[in-house]
């Protein structure tokens, strides 16, 4: 469960908005978007993959 403490006289918004940022790092909708369909292991490892050669291809061109 997750609990956002809201101060004295805190605007609603900004209080939703940190409910919204906490809710999104726990994953829970990935997580439901990814179980909708079944991919098989291979399929995931190879993503992974091209997702690290992704990245690392970022970090060189910043350098």
């Amino acid at each position: 469960m997750i609990i956002v403490p809201v101060k004295d006289g805190e605007n609603i918004e900004r209080a939703l908005k940190k409910f919204k940022r906490k809710f999104e790092k726990t994953g829970v909708v990935k997580e439901l978007r990814a179980r909708q369909q079944f991919d098989k292991p291979s399929v995931l490892k190879r993503l992974k993959m091209e997702h690290a050669i992704y990245v690392q291809k970022l970090r060189r061109e910043e350098e």
